[in-house]
């Protein structure tokens, strides 16, 4: 082959070189994204036990289990790249600017500061999420143990010295019959 018979081969190619700052940049900025899309699944959670929604319910453990899987892709990243600007792979992003000192740019403080505020609300979330389950769950619990006859028995001491409830079905239907 001759450069005559592709004439496009002929054209100079042009590469993006990207510094390791810029892609520190982008990896906080994916976190976050990434944070941003667990609080909307953990709403979506809580909006679905709320209606009981039991598919939904489902369909939310997939899709945190998706994000998550995401998420420890993006922060292998993040320590690949603290590792490449020098530092300890571990590097927390709170140290960023001293680390970093003049290299520190503003994009990568913004991309920082709003990982660390998505981390503080995706906290927020889960804890309301866990309540509203846990309640979710006694409540389900107790209507089963009603609709089923399930009475609590006395608390009995344990081989470890603690104490534990110890719940005793009553059959619904009568099978000495």
């Amino acid at each position: 082959m001759t450069l005559t018979e592709h004439p496009h081969d002929n054209l100079p190619t042009t590469r993006t070189v990207v510094s390791p700052i810029d892609s520190l940049t982008d990896a906080l900025t994916t976190e976050r994204r990434l944070l941003d899309e667990l609080i909307a699944v953990m709403r979506r959670q809580r909006n679905a036990v709320g209606e009981d929604d039991l598919q939904s319910v489902d369909d939310s453990v997939f899709s945190t289990h998706r994000v998550l899987v995401t998420l420890s892709e993006a922060r292998r990243r993040r320590r690949q790249l603290n590792t490449l600007i020098g530092q300890r792979e571990d590097l927390g992003i709170h140290a960023l600017d001293e680390v970093l000192g003049n290299r520190m740019t503003q994009a990568l403080r913004d991309a920082r500061d709003q990982l660390h505020d998505a981390a503080r609300a995706l906290s927020r979330e889960v804890s309301i999420n866990r309540r509203v389950l846990r309640d979710a769950l006694a409540s389900g619990d107790a209507f089963a143990r009603t609709l089923a006859g399930v009475q609590e028995s006395p608390v009995y001491p344990t081989a470890s010295g603690t104490t534990a409830g110890r719940t005793q079905m009553h059959s619904l239907l009568d099978r000495r019959i």
